[in-house]
């Protein structure tokens, strides 16, 4: 096998990008690419069949898995309490400030919070070895210090890899691409695992972005490999799995089936799951037609329903079940946005408490307190709630679909506010900025790809706004126009030189286009690398 790396140095990438690293990696995708891709074209034929029937179902085959009587492999010691997960890209500012939040989790993401940039790959590989070893400091340009504090318990690391569907085109394996999963998956493995074993902790992950357990079967099989292959002990590695497509919701109890020896729990992955249903139902008609975003929340029918669903599912495993992130940041400069902030985040944790959830997540080191304090009163001294069953809960195939019943109507605003939303976001993206606060809100990949899916799907569906205007193509380019001229009055000076006129054009490729992009990360990607190339 012949690996090769086409992306430039980085500051640090020589320790994590060794010759013996790379082996690892090229393995992994000699080993496994070939079922990956197959697996990526059978989610094709799946939303073919969804998109002639209008309907997903529990699937008949794995009944009896459902059925059984089994549970999940223990949960490790330093997994046992997640009632509060702090989220964030692996930039070396936020591992410091994570770990040192007071959360008992840290989803490191190089995922939807990253961009696939050269230097996030790489410098969050480096910024992560340095940090499990306690050798990272940072000095921002201003001057100010940041080095992991000796005083308190530092939050364990989950880290998230990109998902099945993404290629990375700086390591090539005889000239083809390799699975961005793979690549960080097996350079944070491979330099990682002994070392976190040596710590009393372990390898542990989040699995974004399945839509079968067969593909978790496949992060089953990598993970056995992996173990295997550096002489880690069988079952060190701890999943969980973002529970953030719509099919996926119907294979719960088979996904943590598959992953049993190597599985912690299921998480709520709410974002991406609202873009799963309007991307999966996109052309079955007005039922599958959701009113502006901001409306569409988690005391909606169909999505209470997967919640309830997914706690329900795991505690009788005997695995966790994790909430989701409210979007709402605090502001340390307007006190009136921020005890909005702290309210609507009490709520929102204050639902999963009493749900059952064990845990959830916030996007910012002020808020971890927030929902730490919700936990402890439901929680007490127990480190979770595994052992509340909620057999009160049944859940059907037409519940988890049940889209029509949601309330609210499509406005005016919030088509601007999609558009505002998928500009600012595809340009900071380009820039190489994968979590954005806008309007106090944490905008991520998952926010992003509603507000663009959101568009595509009222012009295709010829969709009403509330004052009885049909959502045409003509009329999102006439809120475009709008919206681009409105951001250039904010930005000011400066605005030429930054990449808004390509994130337009992004945009109209993700959200007009006749043929639907599965994501909108894609074209954006290409475009970053496209722009790197002489």
């Amino acid at each position: 096998m012949d690996i090769r790396v086409t992306g430039h140095d980085v500051t640090g990438g020589e320790k994590i990008l060794t010759p013996e690293a790379l082996g690892f990696v090229a393995e992994l995708q000699a080993r496994f690419g070939s079922r990956r891709d197959e697996l990526l074209a059978a989610r094709r034929t799946r939303r073919e069949q969804v998109s002639s029937t209008g309907r997903l179902d529990f699937l008949p085959e794995t009944a009896e898995v459902r059925e059984g009587d089994w549970r999940v492999a223990p949960v490790p010691a330093d997994l046992q309490d997640r009632r509060v997960e702090m989220t964030g890209p692996t930039d070396r500012k936020m591992t410091i400030n994570a770990l040192n939040s007071g959360a008992r989790v840290w989803l490191a993401d190089m995922e939807d919070a990253s961009t696939p940039h050269w230097d996030n790959v790489v410098g969050g590989q480096v910024n992560l070895y340095d940090a499990i070893r306690r050798d990272i400091s940072f000095t921002s340009p201003e001057g100010k210090s940041y080095e992991l504090r000796t005083d308190q318990r530092l939050a364990t690391i989950v880290m998230r890899p990109r998902g099945w569907h993404f290629d990375d085109q700086h390591v090539l394996v005889d000239g083809r691409p390799v699975g961005g999963a793979f690549v960080d998956f097996g350079l944070y493995f491979f330099h990682n695992a002994a070392q976190l074993l040596a710590r009393g902790s372990g390898p542990y992950f989040y699995l974004p972005k399945m839509e079968s357990h067969l593909e978790a079967r496949l992060w089953n099989d990598v993970f056995t490999f992996a173990q295997e292959r550096l002489e880690i002990p069988h079952g060190t590695v701890r999943a969980t799995v973002l529970i953030e497509t719509i099919p996926a919701a119907f294979e719960m109890d088979e996904i943590l089936y598959e992953l049993r020896d190597h599985i912690a729990g299921l998480n709520a992955g709410r974002w991406d799951y609202l873009f799963s249903v309007i991307k999966y139902f996109r052309d079955s008609g007005e039922a599958f037609v959701l009113p502006d975003r901001n409306v569409v929340g988690m005391t909606s029918p169909f999505m209470r329903a997967y919640a309830e669903l997914l706690v329900k599912t795991c505690h009788r495993r005997g695995a966790h079940a994790v909430g989701g992130m409210s979007a709402f940041i605090p502001s340390r400069k307007d006190q009136e946005v921020n005890a909005r902030a702290f309210a609507k985040v009490r709520e929102d944790k204050e639902r999963e408490a009493g749900q059952g959830f064990d845990g959830s997540w916030v996007a910012h080191p002020d808020l971890v307190p927030v929902c730490q304090e919700v936990f402890d009163r439901v929680l007490g001294d127990k480190p979770n709630q595994v052992d509340r069953l909620r057999d009160d809960v049944e859940v059907t195939a037409d519940d988890l679909l049940d889209v029509a019943s949601t309330p609210g109507d499509i406005t005016r605003a919030g088509l601007h506010g999609n558009v505002e939303v998928a500009l600012l976001y595809l340009e900071a993206w380009l820039r190489g900025s994968g979590a954005v606060g806008i309007h106090n809100l944490m905008e991520d990949a998952a926010t992003a790809e509603i507000s663009r899916s959101q568009i595509w799907q009222w012009v295709r569906n010829g969709s009403k706004l509330d004052d009885g205007t049909v959502v045409t193509e003509a009329l999102v380019r006439e809120v475009l126009d709008a919206e681009m001229e409105h951001i250039r009055e904010q930005v000011g000076e400066g605005f030429d030189e930054r990449p808004f006129a390509q994130a337009r054009q992004l945009f109209e490729e993700v959200a007009l286009a006749e043929e639907y992009a599965d994501f909108l990360t894609l074209p954006a990607y290409e475009a970053v690398v496209s722009g790197e190339k002489p």
